[in-house]
């Protein structure tokens, strides 16, 4: 079992030692070194690597980040859709880091070396475990795992067991204050619990016959010893040594240079009687409890006098003071390393980071605001100069044309655009802007390709990525001075700050404002792929039969309110969709139509075209703010229609307040019946009923005309 549970740490230091043995060879032969050199962070070094982190990042003009998660999405329907507006594309990247684990943070900064004339990187891997390593509400972490994206992680070969065993934890800045707020209070009542004075101590009351004699024992076990010290006091307290008795429930030791009796093996109920006997009956002694790493030790110690016994509680006051703070200062763990990137106002450098930077916030900063604009005012105040490769790779018609209409995935844009740092071999028909990788002792500028999708190796990457784009876009680094902030580079203002919040149809963040600022970029090209979308146009149906597919439920509405009264269905998934109409009008008229027919229970509900969208009687549609609230709930069931009844949502039809003509059901035909809602007529119930067998069609028709026409005038 010991060598299962040491194997990640062997495994970590073969991992430093192997790069160094080839260190030499590397550097002064042409042929690539076997792996490329990255540092791997855990526990077991992660003091002795942030203090050259921090030498690091200061130097740096960029620092590059990655991460890998343990999922993307909770559920289907919270995929990024064409149908999902600016606000909610920002709760599901919300839920999404909210819901999964950071398992691996890449850091690494990138500083130019003007003698070299080419940049050092320093690439580091942490390995990252959400471990509560203090206290906080008695809760443990939970997050979720989605399979795809641990098989992903699997097929890549990511060292599971390292991250569990000896990943760092961490906690958020509101961690540490609710921690330091529970240190404050625990304090106090420790200085109560030892302390000697009357007003603060509360009596144990003695009601059993077994406390009163063993309070009595314990006066005088502890009068023989104070006695026996007084007595020796002339001979100093050297001369006591160590004793222990029979049972060696009491021990003579030397606590803060002070004799004093170890209490070993008592329940909390007989220290307290101990505690409340020494308080009362020895003025010059305290009782002590002293917590170590490891246990906590309960003592009675001799003072001198007052002032040593006031002198001795501040002391250990204090050190238990220190000793938590030590603690807490170690739980805050990884996010050392966010206040370091932070404090240091440095360019932070991602590749399509909006999940990444969503991420930091709620696993290092605090809770995630509900809405796009409060999130970007508090990721701006920590992070003000934040570049989205993915960004620039689209915005800058120079480094479009060099990606000649590929891919803009990091490991595409790594390709095109740094193939000799790629392939770890010189190509003189390409120049790049040269990068030289500085690991421990290490050197290295040949290298065979490293482990993608390792964080490290990733934010290598969108570094090097970086670079090169800046000099595509005209930064020469050559005369780039030291002193300058790169994040006020007259040359990248107009890409600062601005990230995907969907790449899928082009949605940009502001994060100075918050706003959707997609149509001042080259990302217009994207936008044409999708037409826009008028959200008010849109219905929310979910609850139908499975059964039902996107052209049956248009077809069944197209009969009802036109040929064209439908531009679009859209699957959610299986048990919702959006469908959009060609009229805001419509909208209403749709849901005070259903409204009707529900409320229904003749032949005309049955016989009605969207009788099929009804069938079954579970069938709800909402307006699309009702989208809005569904997605904002922190509640992540697998199927829409069952989010939607977790959230809370017990109504059938949303009517939209502006619209609603109370007159609506008056008008309804002589025929209509209200029922229960969730009863729905079948249509063999229709064939033999008596009450429509003598009923001729063309009145069944009439009847139906005059629901559609009663329903259509109450929005004229």
């Amino acid at each position: 079992m010991n060598a299962a549970k040491k194997w990640p740490e062997r495994a970590l230091i073969l991992s430093r030692v192997l790069p160094r043995a080839f260190s030499t060879t590397a550097t002064n032969a042409s042929a690539p070194s076997p792996t490329f050199p990255l540092k791997h962070v855990t526990r077991s070094n992660f003091d002795s690597t942030l203090v050259e982190l921090r030498s690091h990042v200061r130097a740096a003009d960029f620092v590059a980040i990655d991460m890998e998660m343990t999922g993307v999405t909770s559920a289907p329907w919270r995929e990024s859709f064409e149908f999902d507006r600016f606000d909610i594309r920002y709760l599901k990247v919300k839920d999404s880091a909210e819901k999964f684990a950071v398992l691996q943070f890449g850091v690494c900064p990138f500083h130019w070396d003007s003698l070299k004339k080419s940049f050092i990187a320093h690439p580091h891997n942490f390995f990252v475990f959400p471990r509560q390593d203090i206290p906080l509400d008695g809760s443990s972490y939970e997050f979720l795992c989605q399979t795809t994206s641990m098989d992903f992680l699997a097929k890549y070969q990511f060292d599971f067991n390292a991250c569990i065993y000896e990943g760092i934890s961490y906690l958020s800045r509101r961690q540490e204050d609710e921690a330091r707020r529970q240190l404050k209070s625990r304090n106090e009542v420790r200085l109560t619990n030892s302390s000697y004075d009357l007003r603060q101590t509360v009596d144990v009351p003695l009601v059993r016959v077994s406390d009163i004699l063993f309070t009595e024992r314990m006066k005088k076990r502890l009068s023989e010893w104070h006695d026996n010290l007084l007595q020796n006091r002339s001979g100093g307290y050297h001369d006591q040594g160590v004793s222990i008795d029979i049972n060696q429930q009491f021990q003579t030791v030397f606590f803060k240079m002070r004799p004093a009796l170890s209490l070993n093996g008592f329940t909390s109920h007989q220290l307290s009687l101990i505690r409340m006997v020494t308080r009362k009956h020895f003025e010059d002694l305290a009782y002590v409890r002293f917590n170590s790493e490891s246990s906590s030790q309960e003592l009675v110690v001799y003072t001198d006098s007052e002032n040593d016994k006031h002198r001795l509680m501040e002391e250990v006051k204090n050190e238990h003071q220190g000793s938590a703070e030590m603690k807490i200062n170690a739980a805050v763990g990884f996010r050392h390393v966010i206040d370091l990137l932070s404090s240091e106002n440095k360019l932070i450098v991602g590749h399509n980071c909006i999940l990444d930077i969503a991420h930091i916030h709620n696993k290092f900063l605090g809770p995630l605001a509900s809405t796009a604009e409060e999130f970007v005012a508090c990721v701006n105040k920590y992070f003000p100069y934040i570049i989205d490769t993915k960004i620039l790779l689209n915005a800058e018609h120079t480094l479009r044309q060099r990606m000649r209409k590929k891919s803009t995935s990091l490991s595409s844009a790594f390709s095109v655009l740094c193939p000799e740092i790629a392939g770890g071999s010189k190509s003189p028909s390409q120049p790049c802007v040269q990068v030289e990788v500085h690991v421990d002792d290490m050197r290295s500028s040949n290298w065979n390709s490293g482990a993608k999708h390792e964080a490290g190796y990733d934010a290598f990457m969108t570094g090097c990525v970086f670079a090169q784009a800046c000099s595509h876009i005209g930064i020469d680094f050559q005369l780039h001075s030291p002193s300058e902030n790169l994040g006020q580079n007259e040359k990248l203002q107009k890409h600062m700050n601005l990230l995907y919040l969907s790449w899928i149809n082009g949605d940009i963040i502001d994060l100075r404002t918050g706003n959707s600022t997609a149509e001042f970029l080259g990302s217009n090209m994207i936008r044409k792929w999708f037409p826009k979308i008028s959200f008010e146009n849109i219905v929310l149906i979910w609850g139908f039969p499975s059964k039902l597919k996107g052209s049956v439920i248009k077809e069944c509405i197209c009969k009802t309110l036109g040929s064209f009264s439908v531009t679009k269905v859209y699957h959610l998934d299986q048990t919702a969709v959006f469908v959009q109409f060609s009229k805001a009008e419509l909208v209403s008229e749709f849901l005070i139509l259903k409204e009707t027919l529900e409320q229904s229970n003749d032949a005309i509900s049955v016989l009605h075209p969207l009788s099929k969208l009804l069938e079954g009687g579970n069938t709800h549609a909402a307006s699309y703010e009702t989208y809005k609230d569904i997605c904002a709930s922190p509640v992540s069931k697998v199927f829409f229609a069952d989010q939607a009844e977790a959230v809370g949502i017990k109504w059938k039809t949303e009517l939209l307040a502006s619209n609603i003509n109370k007159s609506h059901l008056e008008n309804a035909p002589d025929t209509a019946e209200v029922v229960d809602k969730s009863k729905t007529k079948k249509a063999e119930d229709v064939v033999n009923d008596s009450s429509t067998e003598n009923l001729p069609c063309d009145k069944i028709l009439d009847s139906f005309l005059k629901v559609t026409k009663s329903v259509r005038t109450t929005n004229v």
